[in-house]
């Protein structure tokens, strides 16, 4: 449950109490800040300021949809009587509905997250744009279905147009009379995911049944021998991607599979004109030719295509990319992930190590994807880079389609000028501000690199982009946009009830959709419209959210400071950073120095200060010395921040275990999100979210990451925090500032939580007792917790109990169950590493797995560490056990013990004390005294974990439960036995990886009466907070009940 709920920041309150009317925050929009007041004009509001205008036109829009139904044949009179609203069936039914829609609204303004709030920094969700709303809404009524031009006359025009001004933002060509150039296309999907499905798709089909790559081969069979175009064969010249032109039947399988975009898009119409090949005929030859009826296997068995064609794309990608390739056929392991650099950009050195090793293995490439807008960390791949690889690469024989995934960033190419020239000085310079005064919102430009590659989206051959993002318009509202019209023949479908012959143009044969909804083309069309598609409209919208983002940026750079109980340190490197890691002259001394002098000019340039001293306070510095610079430089390409954070201990050392900095974003995380129906969104006084760097996705970048957050240098996924910010409204009245001040409160009550987490000091500890008759010793094991410092240890020691205690202890084992375990218990908090380990005495108390105590005032003395392994993350494997499970093996030749080795964090305590033990040759004394390492040969550990809470693996309740688990009395295991190469002390990982040659017996393994199974304590966490998240269902059922 969120610690915050209900609770206000005391910083909060008090500044509430001093501002006008009690708000924390009051704009005072000045008169000459245009831009500012239009964008006012856009939304409801945060407080729902434009209520009254947005009523109005609801109003207006029913008056509308009441007078439609009306007008049309009013002649027919009512179909609904006012006898019948007058039942009491009518009025019952009418009342029951009307109670559930108020419940329903009710739960829905209870629980909702309130994106509309400045206060909301987590996901790509914000306050939709009014335009947007009113166009969904109305156009919801009318439900038309854009599949047909029949089903949505009005809406289908909506959708055409939108696609013509989503083209022109991205600088596509819609002039027909313009030669050069093709004309661009585009349309409306219901998101991002089908768009990018389909963008795969287009790449792979041409002509409603002809596939891009594997169309030239296809008619190449159509071509040779006496195929029904063979009469072509000896004329039809065509060029391949190096510029030689050849006969198109002396082309190779590998020319074949590389031929310009263009080049394929013009062979219909080449044909049309050379040859006099109507429309008509050649998709008749199509059908018995092409990939659509002969497969995709059968060419590449006829050609003999052995190795699979690739996408290629940021191994950062959206889900939707190895998704798509799935879906399409293409297969996820050929959408190939290519390593981000140090800011999740994709790397272009590594692209370019791929695509040579494509040209060298001659394995084609269906496309290359650019990521315009990473909705992790708003990264922007180099498209530029992109594009000048496949011209230099085209030139060596391999060719393929550039796409440009700008599902996130695609609505900041408003943001470009129109007259905007790539590689012009004046790009660099901050944009003039208009406006002044306590309400006054700067405008802020993007990048310069950024601003160059969104601008080179013109040159991209197919563009994703989601309206339902940067655009402020409702779900569903994606987009895909060709920069050559003819391609979207590439993915055409027709259905025999869809449309008749010569009616107008109907999107829906277009796409992998069928019916979609038309309200989402009106929403999408009118927003656009309304809000402008350049600098003056959404540029300025995004312009002013860029400033905002960026004031973000800067604390989360420069919040901590070296007297800090944490770290706050952002993924993109700030400036000081950037040029030190360039200068091969840097030390770690002058590299440290850079950095926390930068830090400082940002606390005392910008975070104390307001959007006008900002502004003012420039006017006397140089060009490359202004604040404006700087926070342009900070922070994401587009308005995201992907920021970690670590804890000092109490001792001021910083923290270096992945897992433990996950742990403190992961609560920071928890308190500031809804995952509870007891949770009040209202309350939460501050919204963020977070992402995971995978190891195996972001490699290097996740590694770099680490160092900087003095984090080790392990595999472990890094767990890092994520804020997007979509409003205009948060930078005056210090509004950011409390925000801040309320999220480091919130990190100074977790760490303090870590810190105890984290302390090895004085602390309970409990172990299982495995006797050993035959002597008068006891081995124990310690009841390890992954979750607490203190017992975040497998610890197995032979230990002496006084003799009253050690003859209770046996007496009550004689008389107690076989099954009954028993445990030794520190009678006192005790330090494990001093108290026990070094001083190997301590007063206990035995007590049995039912809670019952046997003995007090027990006497422990000679405790010795057989093994004592360390479990924090960077001592662990990367990967359970395969083909075995192992464990320590020890004790005397007449009392042999196991006991699970825990490798990996989640796991299970599997022992077992007196097991029959028989191999060849028998296992030495010696080892059994010291303790070695048998593999349950024929258990297979990795298949198996993570296991099923211990309830369910021992009450009869699970797939492996009593009777069927593994680990039960009575087994019987195949093993091997082998040394343990590692000191008592020592950690992993690698701590199971036995060699062959260290194997010192076989044979197999019996368990007895006495074994413990426990998958559920020692992976309990002793903080973390209750989750209740099953009674959202129990929420959701009132609505039912209104209609009961």
């Amino acid at each position: 449950m969120n610690s915050t709920n209900n609770v206000k920041s005391d910083k909060e309150t008090e500044t509430q109490k001093s501002q006008p009317n009690g708000n924390l925050y009051t704009s005072k929009a000045p008169e000459d800040d245009e831009s500012h007041q239009m964008i006012s004009s856009l939304f409801l509001g945060p407080h729902a300021e434009n209520y009254e205008y947005f009523k109005s036109n609801i109003n207006a829009i029913l008056e509308y949809t009441r007078d439609a139904r009306l007008n049309y044949f009013p002649e027919d009179g009512r179909f609904i009587s006012e006898q019948v609203q007058a039942s009491s069936t009518f009025k019952h039914h009418t009342d029951k509905i009307g109670n559930a829609v108020k419940k329903a609204a009710e739960l829905l303004s209870k629980h909702s997250v309130p994106w509309w709030s400045p206060r909301y920094a987590a996901h790509m969700c914000m306050d939709m744009s009014m335009p947007s709303l009113l166009g969904y809404f109305m156009t919801m009524l009318y439900n038309p279905n854009n599949v047909s031009i029949e089903a949505s006359p009005l809406t289908m025009v909506a959708e055409i147009e939108a696609g013509q001004q989503l083209c022109e933002m991205f600088g596509y060509n819609l002039n027909p009379e313009v030669k050069d150039v093709p004309v661009g296309w585009g349309h409306i999907t219901c998101g991002g995911t089908v768009a990018n499905l389909e963008s795969i798709w287009a790449g792979e089909l041409l002509q409603a049944t002809r596939n891009l790559k594997f169309y030239p081969l296809a008619l190449r069979n159509a071509v040779k021998d006496f195929g029904p175009l063979s009469f072509i064969a000896d004329t039809f010249i065509i060029e391949t991607c190096v510029g030689t032109k050849k006969l198109f039947k002396d082309l190779s399988k590998w020319e074949l599979l590389n031929l310009k975009v263009l080049t394929v898009l013009e062979i219909p119409d080449r044909l049309s004109i050379e040859y006099g090949i109507s429309s008509a005929f050649l998709q008749n030859v199509m059908k018995k030719y092409g990939i659509q009826s002969v497969g995709l296997g059968s060419l590449e068995r006829q050609y003999e295509i052995e190795k699979p064609i690739q996408y290629m794309v940021a191994s950062t990608r959206h889900y939707s990319w190895p998704k798509g390739g799935a879906i399409a056929g293409i297969g996820s392991n050929n959408v190939v992930g290519i390593a981000p650099d140090m800011e999740a950009r994709l790397d272009l050195q590594d692209l370019e190590k791929h695509l040579q090793a494509s040209v060298e293995t001659q394995q084609a490439v269906y496309a290359v994807v650019a990521i315009c807008g990473s909705t992790e960390e708003g990264a922007v791949d180099s498209l530029r880079g992109v594009l000048r690889l496949r011209e230099k690469y085209q030139a060596q024989g391999l060719s393929f389609v550039v796409h440009a995934d700008a599902a996130w960033g695609g609505y900041f190419a408003s943001m470009i000028p129109k007259d905007f020239k790539p590689g012009d000085p004046k790009n660099a310079e901050p944009p003039a501000q208009t406006g002044k005064g306590d309400g006054f919102v700067p405008d802020a430009t993007l990048r310069v690199e950024t601003q160059e590659d969104i601008f080179a989206l013109r040159y991209a051959d197919s563009i994703t982009v989601d309206p339902h993002k940067a655009g402020y318009i409702p779900y569903p509202a994606g987009g895909l946009c060709y920069r050559d019209e003819r391609m979207r023949f590439l993915i055409t479908w027709t259905s025999p009830y869809i449309s008749r012959a010569g009616t107008t143009e109907s999107i829906g044969i277009y796409g992998v959709e069928g019916s979609k909804p038309g309200a989402s083309a009106m929403s999408t069309w009118l927003a656009n419209r309304c809000v402008g598609m350049d600098t003056k409209g959404y540029g300025a919208l995004l312009g002013e959210v860029c400033f905002t983002i960026s004031r973000l940026s800067a604390h989360w750079a420069a919040m901590s400071t070296e007297s800090s109980s944490y770290v706050c340190i952002p993924l993109n490197l700030l400036p000081a950073e950037r040029k030190a890691m360039q200068d091969p002259n840097t030390t770690p001394e002058s590299y440290e120095k850079a950095v926390n002098e930068e830090k400082q000019k940002i606390r005392d340039r910008i975070l104390n200060k307001s959007n006008q001293q900002i502004i003012d306070e420039d006017a006397d510095r140089s060009p490359d010395d202004k604040a404006m610079v700087l926070l342009r430089a900070l922070g994401s390409d587009l308005n995201i921040n992907a920021f970690a954070l670590n804890f000092r201990h109490s001792d001021g050392t910083l923290n270096d275990d992945v897992e433990e900095a996950n742990y403190l974003n992961r609560r920071v995380v928890e308190a500031l999100s809804v995952d509870s129906p007891e949770d009040d969104p209202t309350k939460i006084p501050f919204y963020l979210t977070s992402t995971e760097f995978e190891h195996e996705l972001y490699g290097n970048c996740a590694q770099h990451f680490k160092k900087r957050l003095g984090l080790a240098q392990d595999e472990l996924s890094l767990m890092v925090l994520r804020n997007v910010l979509m409003t205009p409204f948060p930078t005056e009245g210090n509004f950011i500032d409390k925000m801040v001040n309320i999220f480091q409160e919130v990190i100074e009550k977790e760490v303090q939580v870590c810190r105890k987490r984290n302390e090895t000091k004085k602390n309970h500890h409990s172990f299982i007792i495995q006797d050993n008759p035959s002597t008068s010793q006891v081995h124990l094991i310690n009841r390890s917790m992954f979750h607490l410092a203190a017992r975040r240890r497998q610890l197995i020691a032979s230990a002496t109990l006084d003799p009253d205690s050690l003859s209770t202890y046996r007496s009550a084992k004689e008389s107690s169950s076989p099954s009954t375990t028993f445990f030794l218990s520190t009678q006192n908090p005790e330090d494990i590493s001093t108290t026990i380990l070094n001083d190997g005495a301590f007063p206990a108390v035995i007590t049995t797995s039912a809670g019952k105590t046997i003995a007090t005032d027990v006497s422990v003395t000679a405790f010795t560490a057989l093994k004592d392994r360390p479990l924090n993350s960077k001592y662990r494997d990367h990967a359970y056990p395969t083909g075995h499970m192992p464990f320590y093996l020890y004790g005397t030749p007449e009392n042999v013990h196991i006991d699970h080795m825990l490798l990996l964090s989640p796991n299970i305590q599997l022992s077992a004390a007196n097991v029959a033990l028989t191999t060849t040759p028998p296992v030495p004394a010696s080892l059994l005294r010291q303790g070695c390492i048998l593999y349950l040969d024929d258990v297979q550990e990795q298949a198996m974990q993570p296991f099923l809470p211990t309830s369910a693996l021992v009450s009869g309740q699970g797939p492996t439960s009593k009777g069927n688990f593994f680990f039960q009395p009575g087994k019987r295991f195949k093993v091997s036995v082998f040394r343990d190469r590692f000191a008592v002390g020592e950690g992993g990982p690698g701590l199971a990886d036995c060699g062959y040659g260290e194997r010192v017996a076989t044979g197999e393994v019996v368990l007895g009466s006495e074994v413990w199974v426990d998958s559920e304590s020692i992976n309990r966490d002793p903080f973390k907070r209750p989750s209740q998240v099953a009674r959202w269902r129990e929420e959701f059922a009132k609505i039912g009940r209104e209609l009961e």
